[in-house]
Order: C-alpha cells, then structure tokens, then sequence
C-alpha cells in the first residue's frame, strides 16, 4: 500500500512564503514523476509543477520564477517552495506522484496526498 503525506500550507500575507513537504511511503518499486496540483474553489484541479525521473521539471505560467519543486529519490520526497504568494495561489495543494509499486507486474499508477489548504490574504 502506497501512501502521500504532505505537510506545510497554511495562512500567510500576499509577498509571502511558504513551503510543502510530501513523502511517498509503502512498498514503492519505481518513482517516475513527483510533484503538485491545486485546486481553487470552483475551479478544476491544475498542474503546479512536476517533477520527472529524467531530470526535467515543469512550471504552470502562472507559477514560474516563484515556486520551486525538488525531490530527493532516495527519500521519495518532493518540495515545492513558494514565494511572492499571490491571493490567486490561494488553493488546496494535492500532492501527485506516478509510481510503481511492488510486487512485481503492480500497473504504474497515480496516487495523490490528502491535500493541504494554502491561503494568501492580508
């Protein structure tokens, strides 16, 4: 069983920082891509950043020069570190990871984390 724990977001004034943890636990055979989506109320789910196993990392437009996701493979962890928080980043952070678990022949598959409340706003 394969589980994401996030931890960080919170409340915080607009210019601010903030930074989220997530760590992929259980029987884990391959980690191909680690990273984050949001959510806003009354709007879809949406790419934050990602993270993949060649080395690559992709920004939402929106987010780029401000936000910055790192992982460590050997813990099977990923970060994102926001900076100059905006009101609009205001959102449930869900932390998303593409992996293979054990055993064997287990299909690769996307897992999510529970989700972590970010607010912006003086």
């Amino acid at each position: 069983q394969v589980q994401l724990v996030e931890s960080g977001g919170g409340l915080v004034q607009p210019g601010g920082s903030l930074t989220l943890s997530c760590t992929a636990s259980g029987s884990i055979f391959s980690v191909y891509a680690m990273g984050w989506y949001r959510q806003a109320p009354g709007k879809q789910r949406e790419l934050v950043a990602v993270a993949r196993s060649g080395g690559t990392t992709n920004y939402a437009d929106s987010v780029k020069g401000r936000f910055t996701n790192s992982t460590d493979g050997a813990k099977n962890t990923v970060v994102l570190k926001m900076n100059s928080l905006k009101p609009e980043d205001t959102a449930v952070y869900y932390c998303h990871a593409d992996l293979r678990a054990f055993p064997i022949g287990t299909p690769r598959s996307d897992y999510w984390g529970q989700g972590t409340q970010v607010t912006v706003s003086s």
